[in-house]
């Protein structure tokens, strides 16, 4: 039983280290080699050396720990996981909860819905689409061209231009005006603003930040903040089924960890007494 938890520890740590030098190479290779890396990749490289490094120095003590039946780097890597896992627990209910408020509008006539940045959580509004950091969301999304090519909100037909049915979170606050603005797409770059009048909605400031510059569109607008709220919002549900997952596995690796840790230390126990009656009976003879 010793033998194949330390396997078991073994493979699994060499296969984390072998994700971790793949991470660190990423790193590098974003850093050193990427010709003209976007602003947004390059925002992507500390968190990736942060987890290689990291994912690394774990693999270590479990790899060093369990081949060389090192105990005492098996005990600090039973202490490593288990941080390990009470953060990702943490994380995990924090998603829950600062995931838990937001809901779109549903616009008449189309399937798709619009978003205001007051229906989400005050943590979100802070420390995602405040001016530091909405400057970098930004400027990824225009590296990204979610709004241009197959992202396009409009399409042409018979030379006129219509939008689309449905549209995703951000495309719906990013790509176009909101429609309380009352603009008409006119073709796949074009919006036509439309006269003063009681059908319009004056009150609204993305309305008067909205431009038809394929750079701008409305991503310095509201809409567009929540639009990026909702889209984290939903891939943040989702992945907290990813994080019950991921969860479990580390408790399994946890749990196959102890018992290495265990049956070293009863092996130990065992082969000590062995060892000392040996020297006893060599000691009797002259």
């Amino acid at each position: 039983m010793a033998r194949l938890s330390n396997i078991i520890i073994t493979t699994l740590n060499f296969l984390t280290t072998v994700l971790a030098l793949a991470a660190i190479g990423t790193y590098i290779y974003l850093h050193f080699f990427h010709s003209n890396p976007t602003h947004c990749q390059r925002a992507l490289e500390r968190p990736v050396l942060a987890v290689g490094m990291t994912l690394l120095a774990v693999s270590l003590l479990g790899l060093i720990g369990s081949g060389l039946r090192v105990k005492g780097l098996l005990w600090a890597y039973l202490a490593v996981l288990a941080i390990i896992i009470m953060g990702w627990l943490v994380f995990s209910v924090f998603v829950l909860v600062v995931t838990n408020k937001g809901a779109g509008r549903a616009v008449s006539g189309f399937g798709f819905r619009e978003y205001q940045v007051a229906d989400y959580s005050h943590w979100l509004q802070k420390h995602v689409v405040n001016g530091k950091n909405w400057v970098e969301i930004r400027s990824c999304l225009v590296d990204a061209n979610v709004c241009m090519g197959d992202n396009d909100v409009i399409y042409v037909k018979n030379g006129e231009g219509f939008l689309k049915d449905k549209l995703t979170p951000i495309q719906s606050g990013c790509c176009k005006p909101p429609t309380s603005c009352g603009f008409t797409p006119k073709n796949a770059t074009y919006w036509e603003a439309p006269k003063p009048g009681p059908t319009t909605d004056s009150s609204d400031s993305d309305c008067k930040t909205w431009s038809n510059n394929q750079k701008k569109l409305c991503y310095n607008c509201n809409s567009c903040k929540a639009g990026v709220l909702a889209n984290l919002r939903k891939e943040w549900r989702t992945f907290s089924i990813t994080n019950a997952v991921i969860l479990v596995l580390l408790l399994a690796i946890y749990m196959v960890a102890c018992c290495a840790v265990h049956n070293n230390h009863h092996r130990h126990d065992h082969s000590s007494p062995k060892l000392t009656r040996a020297v006893g009976v060599r000691s009797s003879f002259p």
